[in-house]
């Protein structure tokens, strides 16, 4: 589990559900948020945040339907999961913040930083098409394309999911965390016990799936925003080399007006497990430096 000299766990209650988040650092008057994917939780920044902790004032939730946070019904589409972060930021008293996303915790943190930019000052976003707006309508079925994204449409199919992954978990997330990582051996046996024992509990596997249920929901609430202009803060899209997404960087600069690129070597698609002081170093950079407007990479 987590070292609690470092992290201080909480729940806090947000309108009708109760989010779990973790929390570093709050000594600090600046604020990130992280927020993770799937099929993980709010420990995929377990060894990023003490290093992000030295200088910033660190959240971690979990997203409604993930981790230890509550799993509702509905409401998975990502303009709505992002306006309960907020909800639960406002609640902690952080009315502006630098955020951070990685899978599908980036399609919220960009729903997120679209609808409310006026609280966030920088976003970053980790190996993950963006619904709507970085992700073709029709995915790949052959290829080494179809590997990374099949997925996508199992998840989609009502029940067939649920009756072949219950009982399996642990199968069934070994084969992510073996595929799609530079080395299997970077997502040790702590991690995934803790991993499998958030997606064990009641209700957690209907709820990761509904991210991808939600999926045409929150790529119609993207475009419908995108044609409306460019996003205007600055946006680091942070791509991995043995990653999923090759070139983060280059389908964003058509939907957003300042883009920083940087990619993370020897690093597969759970760049926060995988590299997280490459990770930390990274972050830090952009949320604390000077940016040149028409700058299109870290240096």
């Amino acid at each position: 589990m987590l070292p609690h000299s470092i992290f201080q766990r909480h729940f806090a209650t947000v309108g009708s559900q109760r989010l779990h988040y973790l929390r570093a650092g709050d000594e600090h008057p600046q604020t990130v948020v992280l927020l993770a994917g799937f099929p993980q939780s709010s420990y995929a920044w377990r060894a990023v945040m003490p290093l992000l902790a030295r200088r910033f004032n660190v959240i971690a939730p979990d997203l409604p339907g993930q981790g230890d946070s509550d799993f509702p019904a509905e409401g998975y589409d990502t303009d709505t999961v992002a306006a309960r972060i907020v909800m639960l930021l406002q609640q902690l008293g952080v009315d502006r913040f630098c955020l951070a996303g990685h899978d599908v915790g980036a399609w919220v943190a960009w729903s997120l930083a679209a609808q409310f930019s006026e609280k966030v000052s920088r976003v970053a976003l980790l190996d993950a098409g963006i619904p709507g707006i970085t992700l073709p309508d029709t995915l790949p079925l052959v290829g080494e394309s179809a590997r990374k994204t099949w997925h996508f449409a199992f998840h989609c199919v009502h029940d067939l999911p649920e009756a072949l992954i219950m009982g399996r978990e642990g199968l069934y997330l070994d084969w992510f965390f073996n595929q799609k990582a530079a080395s299997p051996h970077r997502i040790d046996p702590a991690a995934r016990r803790e991993y499998l024992r958030v997606f064990q509990q009641p209700g957690a596997l209907r709820a990761g799936l509904a991210f991808y249920r939600a999926f045409e929901q929150s790529a119609q609430q993207n475009r419908q925003r995108a044609r409306q202009g460019k996003l205007s803060l600055p946006l680091l899209a942070v791509s991995a080399d043995q990653g999923s997404i090759p070139d983060m960087a280059a389908p964003l600069r058509a939907v957003a007006q300042h883009v920083y690129g940087e990619t993370i070597t020897d690093c597969g698609h759970f760049i926060p497990d995988e590299q997280p002081e490459k990770t930390a170093d990274i972050l830090t950079r952009f949320f604390t430096r000077r940016l040149e407007t028409n700058a299109e990479a870290l240096s």
